[in-house]
């Protein structure tokens, strides 16, 4: 299947052909007849999948046929809720890029810059506008918008939404719009506040799908280290002399922690730099710049700010701190892989981590092969931990002998 099989009018396909779009992702195929038919849809899908274009073409079609049809003027026709302002930015550059031969307009409103070009691109019109909530409300209350016109919504990464807190802003959003509407509604995960909400705004919604949470891509190639603790920086920097890791975007559990990491990756001469919410915004978009190009060797960033993220030929993941929630490990190295690319994904992992690995391996259901060879090897380590190592195997005669106790000290024949 083609973008042409999906009834896709000419000045969109224009601007999917210019962006070297040619077949659509599973998503896409799915989500965009049902969006063109005005059903509510109902998205379960990871990074990397697509679902910008899913969303993002149908509303534009929709928005351009029913401006030809009407004499109102420029309204907000669409909303587009995100919950990273590097989110909401990639959203918007991608619908200039697919409504570049239309006459549609739309404009990014996020926090953490002047609202005064935000305010000028308003004034100018704009029939989509992508947003945080922060900023939203901002200029809602400011009666610098107005959502009484909007006929579709989305809101995309919803799950990631209710991790930061917006989940009371985003219900106040939805009571300034009109109740008739078409919404769409794209989350990773579907905790129980969010399964909540979809029952509450989707009318008897399509659901799509694609690639379970659970799932890690096969071309992504995964290790994990059990480090000795407070040896994970320097066993990052030892990792980073190897130059066939072209680019690599890690991830810090805090946002002072990344940036401890990029200063001390700067310190040994390797290009980094980090990125998280108490950056400001040129700040944020300048690193990203960077790292796209080439510029910046090294991406450090906490989850919520790695959302908007997206680099084609991104060659490793690493997981600075492991996440205590395992699906966002499957996010993580989403990130890399994509595109029909290979990728690597590589863990560290302390002592008090390690309920983390084993949530981890249990959600994806398997084990994350163990780099043994490194110079900062955990000393002690539950017996029964299901982590197979990778190096050459063991004598029989060697994997016979089994401790005696829980714990192991490595490198030991006593037990402890």
């Amino acid at each position: 299947m083609t973008f042409n099989d999906l009834n896709i009018i000419p000045e969109i396909l224009k601007g999917l052909s210019k962006e070297n779009y040619t077949t659509p992702t599973p998503i896409q195929e799915q989500a965009i007849p049902a969006v063109l038919a005005g059903r509510d849809l109902l998205g379960c899908a990871q990074t990397g999948t697509g679902k910008t274009a899913a969303f993002a073409v149908p509303i534009i079609q929709l928005i351009s046929n029913r401006k030809s049809n009407s004499n109102t003027g420029r309204r907000i026709r669409s909303l587009i809720l995100t919950p990273t302002r590097e989110l909401a930015i990639q959203i918007s550059d991608n619908i200039k890029a697919y409504s570049l031969y239309t006459d549609v307009l739309c404009t990014a409103i996020v926090g953490g810059v002047s609202q005064k070009a935000q305010e000028r691109a308003l004034n100018q019109g704009a029939d989509v506008i992508i947003a945080t909530p922060g900023r939203l409300i901002d200029l809602i209350t400011q009666k610098r918008i107005d959502l009484q016109y909007v006929e579709i919504l989305v809101l995309d990464e919803a799950d990631r939404m209710l991790d930061m807190g917006f989940i009371r802003d985003v219900k106040s959003i939805i009571a300034k719009m009109p109740s008739k509407k078409q919404t769409l509604f794209f989350s990773a995960t579907m905790p129980p506040e969010i399964s909540k909400m979809v029952k509450s705004i989707l009318v008897n919604p399509v659901k799509v799908e694609i690639t379970p949470v659970s799932s890690t891509a096969d071309r992504i190639k995964q290790s994990i280290y059990l480090m000795e603790s407070g040896k994970k920086q320097d066993q990052l920097n030892d990792l980073l002399q190897d130059e066939s890791i072209v680019s690599a975007l890690v991830f810090t559990r805090t946002k002072r922690g990344s940036d401890r990491v990029a200063k001390a990756l700067t310190k040994v001469n390797i290009s980094a730099q980090a990125i998280h919410g108490n950056k400001s915004q040129n700040d944020r978009q300048n690193a990203l710049s960077n790292f796209k190009s080439g510029v910046t060797r090294v991406l450090v960033a906490t989850d919520i700010a790695a959302r908007g993220i997206d680099v084609d030929e991104l060659s490793h993941v690493i997981n600075f701190n492991l996440p205590n929630i395992p699906e966002t490990y499957v996010h993580r190295i989403g990130r890399t892989g994509r595109a029909g690319q290979s990728g690597i994904a590589i863990s560290f992992c302390e002592v008090d981590e390690l309920p983390y690995l084993k949530d981890i391996e249990k959600l994806i259901g398997q084990a994350i092969p163990e780099v043994e060879d490194h110079n900062y090897p955990m000393k002690l380590r539950p017996q029964h931990l299901n982590t197979e190592a990778v190096k050459p195997a063991k004598s029989k005669a060697n994997s016979s002998r089994k401790p005696k106790s829980k714990w192991v000290k490595k490198g030991s024949k006593t037990s402890r």
